[in-house]
């Protein structure tokens, strides 16, 4: 597909970038707050390591014993345009999921309304906007389908890390630092807040304190890219088990929509392709 010459050029953000550069304004008055031992958010901070995993490893195990689950959330995509113009991009949704292979996903933004369905077998990619839908044969589980996503499809879908059976193993491997922040409140829920860097991301994570240590909000950064644009999941409405209820995730085709190839589908992710992939990953 060719790009027009006005259409908005921006680098590349699948990595996703490192820590956000302060102002020397800011900087200044942060300097000043801990000279007076007025610490900022961070005077508060456990920075145990030990304590941050064992916090992270209960989340993962959470939901990995979680069968059936359910949440509505919201999403933002940072881009970082050829002038440095930082954007964001917005969109919400749900999902449901049935462990080990089942997912329904939906996502409302401003370039696209969409449906994600997998049954176990086939996923199905419906375009609600257009009324054209694609499908893959994937059989196996959902983290199977991510792999696949990812590997052979050139998918990045970042937040789906949440919805892997083995969270803690899989993102723990990579990474060189880790923080305990404390307390944070995301959507009135209490949560603790987490930050781990590796060599190509840094990764925040806020997870519900009690009996229910489900992620609240999911924040990544990448250290490749100038000015540090951000990929942000923010997760509410959480159910499980009982609470959640009965879905089907056959494709049914109520609207009577055509199928393609799943490559003439447009406008289905969240980077929409008005904006021109540029620059360096």
């Amino acid at each position: 597909m060719k790009t027009n010459e006005n259409q908005p050029k921006m680098k590349m953000i699948t990595d996703i970038p490192p820590g956000i550069r302060t102002a020397k304004a800011i900087l200044s008055i942060a300097v000043l707050a801990l000279m007076l031992g007025l610490g900022g958010p961070l005077s508060g901070a456990r920075a145990d390591e030990a304590d941050a995993k064992k916090l992270f490893k209960a989340m993962s195990d959470y939901m990995a014993a979680q069968k059936v689950i359910s949440f509505q959330y919201e999403t933002i995509l940072e881009i970082v345009t050829k002038d440095k113009q930082k954007l964001a991009l917005a969109s919400s949704g749900k999902v449901t999921l049935n462990r080990p292979d089942k997912i329904r996903v939906t996502r409302t933004g401003g370039f696209a309304d969409v449906e994600f369905l997998f049954d176990g077998k086939t996923l199905t990619l419906l375009g609600k906007n257009a009324n054209l839908y694609g499908q893959l044969e994937v059989p196996g589980t959902i983290d199977h389908l991510v792999d696949e996503l990812r590997l052979k499809h050139g998918k990045p879908v970042p937040g789906a890390d949440l919805l892997l059976s083995d969270v803690y193993d899989k993102l723990m491997p990579s990474v060189i630092n880790v923080k305990d922040l404390g307390s944070g409140v995301i959507g009135g829920v209490e949560c603790d807040h987490l930050a781990f860097r590796t060599k190509e991301v840094d990764w925040q994570i806020w997870i519900a304190q009690g009996s229910r240590p489900y992620p609240c909000r999911y924040v990544i950064t990448s250290n490749k890219v100038a000015q540090a644009p951000e990929y942000s999941i923010t997760i509410r409405d959480w159910k499980s088990g009982a609470e959640v209820g009965s879905e089907d995730f056959a494709f049914k085709n109520a609207t009577s929509a055509k199928k393609v190839d799943m490559k003439l589908l447009s406008d289905v992710d969240e980077l929409p392709k008005i904006f021109a992939v540029g620059g360096k990953k």
